[in-house]
């Protein structure tokens, strides 16, 4: 269970080095620190809100380990530093998990939230009813394939003889941003679990997470 005194403390400032709305939600809920987080922590943290238990919940931690271990860098001396101090939470950008413009383009490299960035993620996405009963807007799993690519060829179009060596490392980086967000905070099973367009709007521009993936932290 996470420390009580920890959580009640002042929230960390978020740095507009650390791009990713996750992470940046994590250390606005003073869930972690917003400088140097080890891996442990860290990975124990994020596998919490994800439910999962059991051997799940271990493959989960694994892999979340190992691409928080590459976070700040790819060479020996950035990977013993890791190891050894952790994650760097306010560096992160322009590391290896830096997309440069082939993301989402939400959340631009000053940390500002461009509203017309989310209005066209909700192009991509249909009409679901939620759980309690409401209809919103939401992408499936294969919406958000659809997303990703188009984000892909749009940076491409742009910038052919950058992203002309760079066309299967991005697409693989992709895969652990918004399949991981719909993992863990979609609604519904199977084909018709859903990301929510407002609860992604909520991440980005309050940094915070649904009240269950709370619920999930704080447990």
């Amino acid at each position: 269970m996470p420390d009580l005194a920890a959580r009640e403390a002042p929230a960390p400032q978020v740095s507009p080095d650390n791009p990713c709305p996750f992470l940046r939600a994590l250390v606005a809920g003073n869930h972690v620190g917003g400088h140097v987080v080890p891996l442990p922590e860290l990975t124990r943290t994020i596998d919490r809100t994800t439910g999962k238990t059991g051997l799940p919940a271990l493959i989960a931690g694994v892999q979340i380990f190992l691409v928080a271990q590459i976070a700040n860098g790819l060479g020996p001396f950035s990977q013993l530093r890791s190891l050894i101090k952790g994650a760097i939470l306010d560096e992160l950008r322009n590391g290896p998990l830096d997309k440069h413009g082939a993301g989402s383009r939400i959340l631009d490299q000053h940390a500002v939230v461009h509203e017309d960035e989310i209005t066209r993620l909700a192009t991509f996405g249909k009409d679901y009813k939620s759980p309690d009963g409401s209809v919103e807007r939401g992408l499936s799993a294969s919406d958000i394939k659809a997303f990703m690519a188009a984000n892909f060829q749009r940076a491409k179009d742009e910038h052919s003889r950058f992203y002309a060596i760079r066309r299967c490392y991005y697409p693989l980086l992709m895969l652990g941003e918004w399949p991981v967000l719909l993992d863990i905070m979609g609604k519904g099973e199977g084909r018709d679990r859903y990301l929510s367009v407002a609860e992604v709007r909520t991440l980005f521009v309050e940094r915070r997470f649904p009240d269950r993936i709370v619920a999930l932290l704080n447990r």
